[in-house]
């Protein structure tokens, strides 16, 4: 009689799960290759949590020569934005981040296991659904909301585990004639698992990173199909990660407590298990203590955060990477130019702990990582983000694209490469100092250090200007500046000084500094003979005469 009430209540399903068998076979894939998948749901924010758990599932899959799909999740349709899929597609596009299949937009998509939006595989859910009807391992359930809350009550009063279960699953008892009855004078309903699982038994699980892990046996008779037709999350997990032949589950540790559940369902529908990784939950500290990061609370929650406040792509991933493996920031020390294709993330050396988001260290990677980018790189990724965020910068670095690009040269080779740009809203105070139209807008507030007596600062530049020759390498202008100095009384040298302090004004570093404050306004500049080379002499003259 199951067969009957099956095709009652799912009568356009002719397909059978053999059929869909044969339509997704297994992937022909080297041995060892892994198949992942980002699984999100289409609400419009990629958590930075989400996005440390795709670059796991993209790092995995490359390393194996496996694939890494796209799927959305989109059953709950009350958490849906417009535009949804493209946000996610293109938020995560951002930080280098594609996939071999699933969906391209809202419209489109790529692979031979789809359809990769849920919504759409509605006959496919509803076709496992229906067989377990006639195995008779689900059933119909019409308890409303009101007799649902009744149970729940009940279940406080007594002190139990609340849920629908036991004694507590009312549609469970009914006949399956009474059930035919009931679907048929149209009642609404949704489909139920019949629980095999018993409270004393436990199941055994291993999690990549959590070990052996000991549960008790799901009992929930758990909603399968909703009362509109489509799956709960649980039942399309289940269905959706065995037909798209999925190897490796990463999520969440939030669904670790859900593993009975979906261990049971594997188990019912016939299926073999994925390996599950459930990846640690990113914290803060917060006023001395560690607590979930909170995208209503956090502004950093969001991926787009790092974007909009110009953090390199390549940063945010790599501090994900230091995350992900401890062995991580050692690697990069070594390999700073490396392709992240090189380091094999192993998942058994991802802490079983929260792990901490810490923007300070975040700040120390990019710099880190800026540092490797060629001067045209920064020049380029640095526009593209103050064409969007700080217009006047994009127009002056657009204006001035050689002489920006030389700045930005400037100890860019090396052993020793500057790291002063963490993101690139830090160009602006780099280089806003060396535009004309910045300097001369208002009066500059300079930064004068040990000599601060205006006539000797006026006598320094102007001899100063007697002897700079644009055309002098190096060791010759720093010799005239050392002769400027001695000329004043100052020591040819740092030694010198520190050696004889009485017999001299100061040393070298002092007038090099007049220059240095009098061309920038300010003490600390990259190095100073290629911001004199790149301003060239006129513009240092000018520079010298507003001093006065």
């Amino acid at each position: 009689m199951s067969k009957e009430l099956a095709d009652l209540i799912f009568p356009n399903i002719t397909k059978t799960p053999e059929d869909y068998e044969k339509m997704y076979p297994k992937r022909d894939l080297l041995e060892g290759a892994m198949v992942t998948r980002f699984a999100p749901s289409p609400t419009g924010f990629i958590h930075i949590g989400s996005l440390f758990g795709a670059n796991l599932d993209r790092r995995l899959a490359d390393q194996t020569n496996g694939v890494c799909y796209l799927r959305i999740e989109d059953t709950d349709g009350k958490r849906e934005i417009d535009d949804g899929i493209n946000v996610i597609i293109n938020g995560l596009k951002v930080f280098g981040i594609e996939f071999d299949e699933g969906a391209i937009n809202e419209t489109e998509e790529k692979g031979n296991y789809g359809p990769y939006i849920q919504s759409k595989r509605k006959d496919i859910y509803q076709c496992y659904a229906k067989s377990l009807i006639e195995r008779g391992l689900a059933y119909p359930c019409f308890c409303s909301q009101e007799e649902l809350d009744a149970i729940r009550e009940r279940q406080e009063k007594m002190k139990v585990v609340p849920g629908y279960y036991g004694e507590f699953a009312v549609c469970r008892k009914l006949s399956e004639q009474q059930m035919m009855e009931r679907v048929k004078n149209g009642e609404p309903y949704v489909i139920r698992l019949k629980s095999p699982g018993s409270m004393s038994r436990k199941i055994k699980f291993k999690d990549m990173i959590r070990g052996n892990i000991e549960f008790p046996e799901n009992v929930q008779d758990i909603v399968l199909i909703k009362s509109d037709g489509l799956p709960t999350y649980h039942f399309a997990h289940a269905v959706d990660d065995h037909l798209m032949r999925t190897t490796h589950v990463i999520r969440g540790e939030e669904w670790v407590s859900s593993i009975p559940l979906h261990v049971q369902l594997f188990q019912v529908l016939g299926f073999e298990m994925p390996q599950y990784i459930h990846t640690p939950t990113i914290m803060k500290e917060d006023e001395g203590s560690k607590r979930k990061i909170s995208k209503r609370k956090d502004p950093e929650a969001a991926a787009s955060y790092y974007k909009d406040n110009g953090i390199p792509k390549e940063a945010v991933i790599d501090y994900l990477m230091n995350i992900l493996n401890s062995n991580f920031e050692n690697w990069r020390k070594q390999n700073p130019h490396a392709p992240l294709s090189e380091f094999k993330v192993d998942p058994h050396k991802i802490s079983s702990s929260g792990a901490l988001l810490d923007l300070v260290k975040l700040s120390d990677v990019s710099k880190n990582t800026i540092a490797t980018f060629t001067a045209e790189k920064i020049y380029n990724e640095g526009l593209e983000w103050a064409k969007e965020f700080d217009t006047e910068l994009a127009e002056l670095m657009e204006k001035h694209k050689d002489f920006t690009i030389n700045i930005l040269n400037i100890e860019r080779t090396g052993t020793k490469v500057r790291k002063d740009i963490a993101k690139w809203s830090d160009l602006r105070e780099n280089l806003a100092y060396l535009y004309d139209e910045v300097f001369y807008e208002k009066p500059v507030e300079y930064e004068w250090q040990s000599i601060t007596d205006k006539e000797t600062i006026h006598q320094i530049l102007e001899e100063y200007l007697k002897v700079y020759d644009e055309n002098d390498d190096k060791d010759t202008w720093f010799n005239k500046m050392k002769d400027v100095a001695e000329k004043f009384g100052y020591a040819r040298e740092v030694k010198e000084y520190k050696a004889n302090p009485e017999s001299y004004k100061g040393h070298v570093g002092d007038i090099s500094t007049v220059i240095r404050v009098a061309l920038t306004g300010r003490r600390n500049t990259p190095d100073l003979y290629e911001i004199l080379k790149n301003l060239g002499k006129e513009r240092i003259e000018k520079r010298f005469v507003v001093v006065g």
